[in-house]
């Protein structure tokens, strides 16, 4: 208990809560639920790109900055994304204006396009990584998971995206519940992922 953060309501937290206030909500709302909408899993799989290199609280600052820029994290529009869009993007103060980065959003937004074709939905590809026995949580940075994720997205030609981002994706997004054993948060996260349907190639077929 002694690691744990003691939020305004008094009630136990995961530790990094305590970091920067924009923390708790995203922490109580999002981190950990599980996610099957192809739009927000792109979304989250392209701020953690972002992130490489820096802390989580700039680019959840920054958030609706990039969904503005990149119309939302559609990935059907930014697949179609130009040189042209490129320089508006550097030109914008409200995102991390990394060239490579931002080349890569667009280049794994065609590639999210071809997986919709292969798989059904980039939801029926993730969830396949969802891992079946857990380490005691945030004990870890990377997973066999997350490791064999990166290596089949690599293969498939997605960049920015290694090993650990695909941990941290899989923590976001539900795939496994890390949140502390003592955080009040971690019991609500199993109900819904107890209540969660994963998806699959049957499920979500390709429009």
């Amino acid at each position: 208990m002694s690691n744990d953060f003691i939020a305004p309501d008094g009630y136990p937290r995961c530790q990094w809560c305590g970091g920067a206030p924009e923390f708790l909500p995203y922490h109580d709302n999002e981190w950990g639920f599980p996610v099957d909408d192809d739009q927000r899993l792109f979304e989250k799989l392209c701020l953690e790109s972002f992130q490489s290199g820096l802390s989580w609280r700039i680019i959840l600052n920054k958030r609706d900055n990039f969904r503005a820029a990149f119309l939302h994290f559609d990935f059907h529009q930014v697949a179609h994304f130009s040189e042209d869009d490129v320089q508006r993007l550097l030109q914008d103060a409200g995102i991390i204006r990394h060239r490579g980065k931002i080349e890569a959003t667009i280049n794994n937004a065609q590639r999210a396009k071809e997986m919709v074709e292969q798989e059904g939905s980039l939801a029926a590809f993730f969830w396949r990584y969802a891992p079946t026995a857990l380490a005691t949580p945030q004990t870890q940075t990377t997973s066999p998971e997350s490791i064999a994720m990166a290596k089949e997205l690599k293969k498939r030609g997605w960049k920015f995206f290694g090993p650990t981002t695909a941990f941290a994706f899989m923590q976001a997004m539900g795939l496994l519940n890390d949140h502390a054993e003592t955080c009040i948060i971690r019991k609500k996260a199993a109900f819904a992922s107890e209540a969660f349907t994963r998806p699959t190639k049957t499920n979500h077929p390709a429009a």
